[in-house]
């Protein structure tokens, strides 16, 4: 069997017991990183698992070896970093094989950062989509902004481009609500939320760091 384990964004109570007992019986670990998930393991004294990093740069040379282990009878969990396996990670990957070979596939649910940032957004959630990590490059940000019609969208952006996605934003979509939601569940947690001119005044000459969301709803009245 593979267990598709959810594990904390960032603050280790946040696991379920049933997560904690998987992690403690499977046969091996795949890990996206497997020093992060040490952390994870000696935290709740899960002491002498077998990890395996399984990530976007060895996952073409992982998945044959983890599918063969697992045909064998053995049981794997697979982790990522933070948060569900599978969302914009190369669980995806792993996932597909395991169902072309007819591997019984076991979600253990919990912790999601956009979820979280969905949910306390103040935004709708009647209706909403996950778009993953923003583009590089302005023109698809623009592309990706003017699509947005009646629901919410919810992004993951890097810190180090939040600023110029910022202005990009209040050029393309100036009067649309937004939650710009960081560190979700860690010690500096921070939602910030009006139009994208409040949100940059709000930011101010500040550095902002640690994991982002953006919710964006842009339903006009």
């Amino acid at each position: 069997m593979l267990y598709i384990v959810s594990t904390p964004i960032g603050n280790l109570q946040d696991i379920t017991f049933r997560a904690v007992e998987t992690l403690k019986n499977v046969d091996l670990i795949a890990a996206e990183d497997t020093r992060r998930t040490k952390i994870l393991l000696n935290h709740y004294e899960i002491k002498d698992k077998k990890m395996i990093s399984y990530n976007d740069h060895n996952k073409m040379r992982r998945i044959p070896y983890l599918i063969e282990i697992l045909k064998s009878g053995k049981e794997i969990a697979l982790v990522s970093d933070a948060g569900t396996p599978g969302i914009s990670d190369p669980g995806y990957n792993l996932i597909n094989a395991a169902i072309d070979n007819e591997i019984t596939i076991i979600p253990i649910p919990g912790a999601s950062a956009s979820l979280s940032a969905l949910v306390t957004s103040g935004l709708p959630t009647d209706s909403f989509s996950f778009k993953g990590f923003l583009s590089k490059k302005e023109k698809k940000k623009i592309d990706a902004f003017n699509s947005i019609k009646d629901k919410t969208v919810i992004f993951y952006e890097s810190p180090y481009r939040i600023n110029k996605t910022l202005d990009v934003l209040n050029k393309t979509l100036p009067t649309a609500k937004i939650c710009l939601a960081r560190e979700i569940t860690k010690k500096f947690e921070e939602f910030l939320r009006g139009t994208p001119s409040e949100i940059i005044s709000k930011i101010g000459e500040r550095t902002i760091k640690g994991e982002i969301v953006l919710v964006i709803n842009n339903k006009q009245k």
